[in-house]
């Protein structure tokens, strides 16, 4: 009997992979059968296909070693052997084991889990074949987590328990550590601007207040580069020009718990701009580019002004149609005077024009509703300006948390690009039964039915119930905004609504209000919009024995119940970027609400809002708030009491109690006046450590604001205090804490502010 035997040896390691071969040479054989030997898990039949060798082969030296090979990369086997006997091939394998369990210990910073996810990424799951290269890959991959988390210090012990029927049982031991922490930031080479204001403008820094809420004290590699790039900005935005970095070391101690880095630099000399030149194609004035221009010559280098005024002249050729203009700022450096010219160098390329508009993301919302907020039609010659528009147009409309537009060239064409407006929608209406809480209204139970975009239409309805200790509303509304193709808006409104404000610091009083009305919106550009409406209010007034008199001679001169014809008109002017985030762009109101002859009451009330958005940087966004309102009545008539204007609370002057501020009677109740004023500055920020959530913001602010019955600025109350504002699921959340400046003993001081849960 002729025996052949071949055998295999395999050694593994992190740095090589090879495979020893013994055996005797052979006369060819055919095979008149195979067999396999040795498997437990692994199908016959799986083996039978990734062997190379079929029945009625001729087998010889290099098949026999391709065969094994083969075998062996399956990964199910850690041997392999070939025995050929009287014709027979015998495949005789050891498999290797398979993953019984896999546990992880000592973990806190990850969720067990979230690092198993983790593990099975890299290869290493429970029921899969055990591997020693992938265990040490995992063992790897989990360090790696640590590491991001600034743990330089984890460590993580791995155990193999072998366990019957060829199982294995898997241990990771995980010693988390402290975290790492940045103790030093070095800066060398700097004399211009101290150390203190270079490592400003990082945002890795030392152990601080809030640190330990952003996790800047914990080294990044890619906030690093940001650092550096921010440095980099900060010396070429104040002439330097040749600013250099020379270097970056970052140092770790033994003890892996302190992070040290330096940063080498080279200031170089200060520029200040010699000459600014245009040459190239200038399809556009040369006087009309040069005011893009935000570059003077005599004024110190700015890199920052040298890119807005590149993009300026862009975006101005993008205007006429230009979509790939490029515009190059050529330097050319006088180094013995430390001076530098300009030369723009515009390409305006050829003019493009539109071929397709497509939309994408919009699952519920029609494509109409869209497309007639677009200012950039298909076809047309393609407009950097009327691009942007439209995009703050979709973006205004609310229904979407993200607008992202793209302008790819059309293939084989050199004259055409497409529009790519990708939407992300985001819920525009909800079925909400709750309670709510309000520093000034207490608890609120509420329900309603509310659709922003009905049936994907663009149209706004909503049931509403809303029981509030001082406000309690039951309204029916309904909207079309695009009541014509000229975008004129019309809606109607039936409601209740029921003032009581006895628990405020306000003279007591209580009204019952029945109403409906009609209104609509004419635009009359893009930003602007007509507003008027007409409504009959049919109100129920109720005063006390401890009410103001003149609260209680008001109705004995006019009655219990009154009747109002009510009309509105009004003037809006919205440049905003965003009707969510805004960060740019200005808001003025006008609106008048007048007491129409033929009812009982007859009063006028004027309003007027100015909003401002300035943005400081990529972050920060000062917001300037004015509001002036004033009111009073005709035909021998007062303003009604329950018509004055108040101030103070959360949407007016923070750190004072809702309505407070203005008149009192001799009780200390406030009674509102006739004229009010209001202002407001406010510094907006991300919510630290969610830079990227729109929903969620923060802010400084001061406030000031009173009522009274003339225009009287010597009365005013202000406040400064910090607030977070974030648009919730269930709606919006403002909170608030203010500390009054110029508080009075008298004043209803209410640090500590907050509405919830009144998402309508």
């Amino acid at each position: 009997m002729n025996r052949l035997r071949l055998a295999f040896f395999v050694f593994f390691s992190s740095l090589s992979f090879s495979i020893s071969f013994n055996a005797q040479a052979i006369e060819p054989f055919i095979v008149k059968d195979i067999r396999v030997e040795g498997i437990q898990r692994t199908e016959a039949g799986t083996v039978f296909s990734y062997l190379p060798i079929k029945v009625g082969d001729t087998v010889d030296d290099e098949k026999a070693a391709a065969a094994i090979k083969s075998l062996y990369a399956t990964g199910f086997f850690k041997d392999v052997r070939l025995e050929a006997e009287n014709g027979v091939l015998l495949v005789m394998v050891q498999e290797r084991p398979a993953i019984a369990s896999i546990e992880i210990t000592g973990n806190k910073e990850f969720e067990t889990e979230q690092l198993k996810t983790g593990l099975k990424q890299v290869g290493l799951a429970e029921s899969r074949i055990f591997d020693k290269a992938l265990l040490d890959r995992a063992e790897q991959e989990l360090k790696r987590q640590y590491i991001s988390r600034g743990r330089y210090g984890a460590s993580v012990t791995t155990t193999t328990t072998p366990l019957e029927r060829n199982r294995v049982a898997i241990n990771f031991a995980i010693n988390e550590g402290d975290v790492t922490k940045i103790r030093q930031i070095s800066i060398i080479g700097n004399k211009t601007f101290t150390e203190k204001e270079l490592r400003s403008v990082f945002i890795l820094r030392t152990p601080g207040l809030f640190t330990w809420f952003t996790d800047n004290d914990q080294y990044s590699k890619q906030k690093l580069s940001a650092d550096l790039e921010n440095l980099r900005s900060y010396y070429l935005n104040r002439g330097y020009l040749e600013f250099a970095i020379d270097s970056t070391q970052v140092s770790i101690t033994p003890d892996k718990k302190d992070i040290y880095i330096t940063v080498n630099v080279s200031e170089g000399p200060k520029y200040t701009v010699a000459d600014i030149k245009l040459a190239g194609e200038l399809l556009v004035p040369e006087e009309e580019l040069r005011k893009l221009i935000k570059l003077e010559p005599g004024e110190v280098f700015s890199r920052q002004r040298l890119t807005e005024s590149t993009k300026l002249i862009g975006d101005r050729l993008g205007d006429d149609g230009y979509a790939f203009a490029n515009v190059n700022a050529a330097p050319e450096l006088d180094k013995a005077n430390q001076q530098v010219s300009f030369t723009f160098f515009v390409d305006p390329g050829r003019r493009v024009y539109v071929r397709r508009v497509n939309i994408s993301g919009n699952t519920r919302t029609r494509d109409e509703v869209i497309r007639r907020e677009l200012r950039q039609m298909e076809s047309g010659w393609y407009s950097s300006e009327k691009l942007n528009r439209s995009k703050q147009r979709v973006d205004k409309l609310g229904f979407f948390s993200e607008v992202n537009v793209e302008t790819p060239a059309v293939p084989a064409t050199s004259d055409q690009v497409d529009i790519n407006m990708s939407v992300v929608e985001r819920p525009t209406g909800n079925i909400l039964l709750g309670a709510g809480l309000s520093s000034s209204d207490g608890l609120i139970l509420s329900g309603s039915i509310a659709q922003n975009n009905v049936f994907g239409s663009g149209n706004q309805l909503s049931l509403q119930i809303n029981s509030g200790r001082i406000n309690s509303v039951y309204s029916v509304s309904y909207t079309n905004p695009y009541y014509t193709v000229d975008g004129i808006s019309r809606g109607f409104d039936i409601y209740r609504r029921d003032v009581d404000p006895t628990s405020l610091s306000v003279g007591s009083f209580r009204t019952s209000t029945l109403g409906a009305g009609i209104r609509f919106g004419v635009p009359i550009s893009e930003r602007d919009t007509i507003n008027y409406g007409l409504a009959f209010e049919s109100t129920e007034l109720d005063v006390f024995a401890d009410s103001p008199q003149r609260f209680k001679d008001f109705v004995t001169t006019f009655g219990n119940d009154n009747t109002t014809l009510l009309g509105s008109i009004g003037f809006t002017r919205d440049g905003r970027d965003s009707l969510i985030y805004p960060t740019s762009g200005t808001l003025q109101r006008v609106s008048a609400e007048i007491g129409l002859p033929g009812a009982d009451l007859k009063y006028y009330k004027l309003s007027y809002q100015h909003q401002k958005y300035f943005p400081l940087s990529r972050t920060f966004t000062l917001l300037l708030n004015g509001e002036l309102g004033a009111g009073g009545g005709y035909d021998d008539m007062p303003l009604p009491f329950f018509k004055n204007f108040f101030a103070g609370g959360n949407n007016s002057v923070r750190g004072y109690d809702t309505s407070s501020l203005g008149p009192r009677d001799t009780n200390g109740d406030a009674l509102g006046g006739r004229y009010r004023i209001v202002g407001n500055a406010e510094l907006l920020f991300p919510f630290p450590g969610v830079t990227d959530d729109k929903s969620l913001r923060m802010s400084t602010f001061i406030d000031a604001g009173t009522v009274d019955e003339t225009f009287s600025v010597s009365e005013m109350r202000y406040s400064i205090g910090i607030a977070v504002a974030w648009v919730s699921p269930v709606g919006p959340l403002k909170v608030s804490i203010a500390q009054p400046i110029n508080d009075d003993p008298g004043d209803e001081v209410q640090r500590f502010q907050f509405v919830f849960g009144t998402a309508f």
